[in-house]
């Protein structure tokens, strides 16, 4: 199953000031949702991002609030996105049934928001490149548990060129410094 531009939204799960430090390889992390959101962003495609208790852990980093641009900020004390009311009516409100899932902790609150989106319906793709975790391990054992829970597992390359869809466009020659 290809991500479709028409069919998808991408989802930042807190990727914060005080929490991002901490992720192992965290900024290929951050670097790799800021190129998710500059190019959902430049396609038109709807963008979320999550902040989990904003006064303990610290806003979105700023490269994030940079790249989101007009996405749509909401805060959440429930480690599931989809635990935090009116969430899933928000983003069943797009209109798409394919979420693009990136963020912090992998296995907390992304591995959460990803099975709380499932058992809601939607096809989820796992940007594993554009999440992470404290330790390696609980990342890897996260991507493992999402993969056989039915999450499909892709990289930021993947989601840019099937969003893309083709070469030789002025889409695609605008979206060459996020995919170099």
């Amino acid at each position: 199953m290809l991500i479709k531009r028409d069919q998808s939204l991408l989802l930042v799960v807190d990727v914060q000031a005080k929490l991002a430090p901490a992720i192992f390889e965290g900024e290929a992390a951050v670097a790799n949702n800021v190129r998710l959101l500059a190019g959902a962003g430049q396609l038109g495609i709807p963008r979320y991002v999550s902040e989990q208790y904003v006064r303990g852990l610290g806003p979105s980093l700023p490269a994030i609030r940079e790249a989101a641009g007009d996405a749509r900020f909401f805060e959440k004390m429930h480690f599931s996105c989809t635990g935090e009311p009116g969430v899933l009516e928000m983003l069943r409100g797009a209109g798409r049934r394919q979420i693009v899932l990136t963020g912090m902790e992998t296995h907390v609150c992304v591995l959460q928001t990803a099975f709380g989106l499932v058992e809601a319906g939607f096809s989820v793709f796992l940007v594993a490149d554009a999440a992470s975790s404290r330790s390696p391990e609980n990342r890897s054992a996260a991507v493992e548990r999402m993969r056989a829970g039915g999450v499909h597992i892709v990289t930021t390359e993947m989601v840019l060129f099937e969003w893309l869809h083709r070469a030789g466009t002025d889409e695609f020659r605008a979206m060459l410094p996020l995919i170099k």
